[in-house]
């Protein structure tokens, strides 16, 4: 009997050693992945499908713009499994360097998979939209009355194509004034723009203000979608599958300056914004114009770098088929 005791006891006892060691069994990996603003709709799918297949993973999406992404692993130093940008060239560039006080770069890889093209949204309500279309978009865009949005370039690539769509349509339209109408005379500290060997050079200050209330200027684009719906901007430089998901009505523009299309990768190539950040100098602080393309990364620092890339070969695979309002597939 007192045997039979002591053998219960030693049960119980490695039994609850086993529970600490292992938790309830309700605990769940931490899954972070940090996306681009434009791709919150998408992810939403994506997530929730990715932990209904994984019961025992938590997968958090936390979205920014697209350099701010890429500075939670940098800058922060924060315990991130995927970064997700709609710049495929920001990666190597700021990505393929050696960690801070550790080893090895933060990242020596990624997969680009999906792409895009900037439209000018707006609604019913906005000024003149009754008026605007493809080709005279521009002009609308310049009349005073008329508030423009644009997110920042300094944090996210939706910002910096902006300046770029711009400076791309003087050329295409043959009218030098459109930048600073549409943007440039509206900005400070002053927006430098250089022309050497065909190239458009625009140099942005440390800090970009709005100077007027011509332009307005947020975060990222997802957080502009709240300024159009509300009126507070009449037009918005957009990504195509945002403007769709959201129902905004919107107008395309042509080809050769929307930098959707691989086709007029030349054409982009002739215009750089130099984001102004001195931290950025040695690192791609240039950002030249090339067509939207989305890329993800695991981050050599990721915490769960296998999970992470199975979540990555999760998301690809779904961008692949093609959905509406998403982000075109990178074959399509």
């Amino acid at each position: 009997m007192k045997n039979g005791l002591v053998l219960l006891v030693l049960v119980c006892f490695l039994l609850l050693l086993t529970a600490g060691c292992t938790g309830t069994g309700d605990e769940k990996t931490v899954l972070k992945v940090v996306p681009a603003g434009s791709l919150v709709g998408p992810f939403e799918e994506i997530e929730a499908g990715f932990e209904a297949s994984h019961p025992g993973v938590d997968v958090q999406v936390e979205a920014h713009g697209s350099i701010q992404c890429i500075r939670q692993v940098t800058d922060l130093h924060r315990d991130i499994d995927l970064v997700v940008v709609a710049d495929e060239e920001l990666i190597p560039d700021l990505m393929y360097r050696p960690i801070e006080g550790g080893e090895g770069n933060y990242t020596d890889s990624y997969t680009p998979f999906a792409t895009n093209r900037v439209v000018i949204a707006f609604t019913n309500q906005s000024r003149y939209a009754d008026e605007i279309t493809s080709e005279n978009w521009h002009d609308v865009l310049s009349r005073p009355d008329v508030v423009v949005g644009i997110s920042n370039p300094m944090l996210d690539a939706a910002g910096y194509r902006a300046l770029m769509v711009t400076a791309l349509a003087e050329r295409h339209y043959g009218d030098d004034g459109i930048f600073d109408a549409v943007l440039g005379d509206h900005l400070r500290p002053n927006v430098t723009v250089e022309e050497k060997d065909g190239v458009t050079s625009i140099t942005l200050p440390e800090v970009l203000k709005q100077e007027t209330g011509k332009v307005r200027i947020r975060d990222g684009s997802i957080f502009l979608l709240s300024l159009v719906e509300s009126g507070g901007v009449d037009y918005a430089f957009e990504y195509l599958s945002v403007a769709e998901e959201h129902g905004l009505q919107y107008v395309t523009l042509p080809p050769e300056i929307d930098l959707g299309s691989a086709e007029h990768q030349d054409r982009y190539r002739t215009v750089a914004v130099n984001l102004g950040f001195q931290r950025f100098g040695s690192i791609g602080s240039d950002r030249v114009g090339t067509p939207v393309v989305y890329a993800v990364t695991v981050p050599n620092s990721a915490p769960h770098p296998a999970l992470a890339r199975e979540f990555m070969a999760s998301m690809v695979t779904e961008f692949e088929k093609g959905h509406e309002a998403w982000p075109a597939p990178l074959s399509a």
